[in-house]
Parts: C-alpha cells; sequence; structure tokens
C-alpha cells in the first residue's frame, strides 16, 4: 500500500495540523493511481447524491438544469439555491412540509434552508412520477430508498449485501462502500441510462450543487469537463470526461484538506489544477495568516 497524502496546515512557517488522505482512480474498472488504502469504507453520505438521482432523472424527462442540479446538491442557503428547491418542490406537486428533515443548524428554521432539501424535493418529485406514496420516503423500507439502493449496486456492480447501510445527517439511508467502488461507480456514471444527463446538469450548475467553500464546486469551476461531489467526514468523489472515477477521504474527516490533496492527486493523472493547490488561512480581519498544502 502506498502512502496517503499528506496535508499540512502551517502558520507562519510552523506546522499546526496534518490530514492524511486516501485517494483513488479507476479507470476501465482498473484502479490507475493510488494513495493510501483504496479499501478503505466509509459512508458515501452526500456524495451519493448524483446516483440517487439516477431513478429521478429516468422516471422524468421534464427536470430542468437547475432542478436537476438541485436535487444533487448541498446547498448553501442562497438565494438562487432556494428558488431551485421550491422550483422542484413544485414540480413534485409538494411543499416544505412533506419534506422529512430536520432544520440545519446555524440557518433559518424552515426546513427549505437544510442543504439536503433539494435531494428530498427530488425524492418527493421521484414519488409523484412513479404513484409512490410520499409519507415515509426518507425510510429504508420506501421504493425511493430501494431505487437509490439499487442504483448503488448497479454504478458500483456490486451485490445489496455488499453494501452496508446506515441513516445519514437528514435522515434518509446512506450507502457504505469502499474507495475503489466508489470511483468505480463515479467512472460509470456516464455509461448509465441518465447519467449523462445527470452530469450534464451537475457540470451546468456547480454553483448550485455547492458553493465556493467546496471544493467540487472549484473542480467544477476549474476543469469544466469534471464533476464533483462532496460529503460529510472528509469524502469527495469526481468523474473525468474520459471515463476516470476518483474517490477521496481524510482519515479524520476535515475536508478543508480536500483542495490541495485532489490537485496533488489528480496532477498525477496530468490535470493540473494550480488554483486548488493551496488554500488560504485567514483571520478575523481578512489577512492572510497560513496556508493548507500538502507536505514537500
Amino acid at each position: 500500500m502506498q502512502e496517503p497524502i499528506v496535508v499540512e496546515v502551517r502558520r507562519s512557517g510552523v506546522v499546526e495540523a496534518v490530514h492524511r488522505v486516501h485517494a483513488v482512480a479507476v479507470r476501465g474498472g482498473e484502479v490507475v493511481a493510488a494513495a493510501g488504502d483504496p479499501a478503505h469504507a466509509c459512508f458515501m453520505r452526500s456524495a451519493s447524491k448524483p446516483l440517487q438521482a439516477l431513478p429521478l432523472v429516468r422516471s422524468r424527462d421534464d427536470l430542468p438544469d437547475d432542478e436537476l442540479a438541485i436535487a444533487c446538491a448541498s446547498h448553501r442557503d442562497t438565494p438562487e439555491q432556494i428558488a431551485a428547491v421550491r422550483g422542484l418542490l413544485a414540480r413534485a406537486e409538494a411543499t416544505e412540509d412533506d419534506l422529512e428533515l430536520g432544520p440545519q443548524e446555524g440557518r433559518p428554521p424552515e426546513l427549505i434552508h437544510n442543504n439536503c432539501s433539494g435531494n428530498h424535493a427530488g425524492m418527493l418529485a421521484l414519488c409523484r412520477a412513479r404513484d409512490w406514496p410520499t409519507r415515509g420516503y426518507h425510510l429504508p423500507e420506501h421504493p425511493v430508498q430501494r431505487a437509490c439502493l439499487g442504483a448503488h449496486v448497479e454504478a458500483a456492480e456490486l451485490e445489496p449485501g455488499e453494501i452496508s447501510t446506515g441513516s445519514d445527517g437528514c435522515g434518509i439511508v446512506t450507502f457504505a462502500l469502499t474507495l475503489e467502488r466508489m470511483a468505480h461507480a463515479f467512472s460509470r456514471l456516464e455509461s448509465l441510462p441518465g447519467g449523462p444527463r445527470v452530469a450534464a446538469a451537475m457540470r451546468a450548475r456547480p454553483d448550485l450543487v455547492s458553493g465556493p467553500d467546496g471544493t467540487d464546486y472549484h473542480l467544477m469551476r476549474e476543469a469544466s469537463s469534471w464533476l464533483a461531489k462532496g460529503g460529510a467526514e472528509g469524502l469527495l468523489c469526481a468523474a473525468g470526461p474520459d471515463g476516470t472515477g476518483v474517490a477521496i477521504k481524510t482519515a479524520d474527516g476535515a475536508s478543508r484538506a480536500h483542495a490541495p490533496a485532489l490537485a496533488a492527486f489528480l496532477g498525477r493523472l496530468g490535470v493540473e489544477l494550480p488554483d486548488l493547490a493551496a488554500r488560504r488561512v485567514l483571520n478575523t480581519r481578512g489577512d492572510l495568516v497560513g496556508e493548507v498544502v500538502t507536505a514537500c
């Protein structure tokens, strides 16, 4: 096993923190690059959202880019993002009261402001298209969650019993895979029915999928042929135009290591991302006081 990527947080030249990042790239079913442990397993959390959108896009051909992108999003509660959620709820013939998630700390109490509200609105739109009951859509036994499990089984080429499940922060089912299988699933996304439509919407509207504090947002802005989606506890999955799938996971769950780690790892594959190679550390005055970079 190769050593993981080491990312340091430095202030005035002093190392304040160290993050170790596992990473793997898969193309054509084969590992083409790895750092750390490709067999490391974790829950995909919100990195699942492009896969969870597959049953939706296969059931509806009436979704514009903004509504499909917000179904794949962990949004930042911007007015434009909330407008996209409202549009998707209207298409689902649903209201905020139908959202089966809770309020998010630090945001207004209305459920639409939860960063997973677009994902949940997409599940309600799927219910409407398939004539499934909307009540209880977040539960493992509901057809929506069974369809999402099926999408992960299909993309990762696993058997249902090989995927462990849990409850995500917003209440829906989350799926545990190895990083190698996550990368494989993302490598296959655009070859699956509905996958090109999901990928096109994410590439067209990275501003709805994420925000300027997200490495997934910056990758899609700086390398527009790529798509990416971050997940909780330091996970990020991505896919390139040549069918390369990538998964990176910070061992301690810190997402601040993503940008320099991803830049270093994709650099091995010939994808140059100089603007991601170092993240600035600012104090409350806005002064530059440090950086987050890969170790030399």
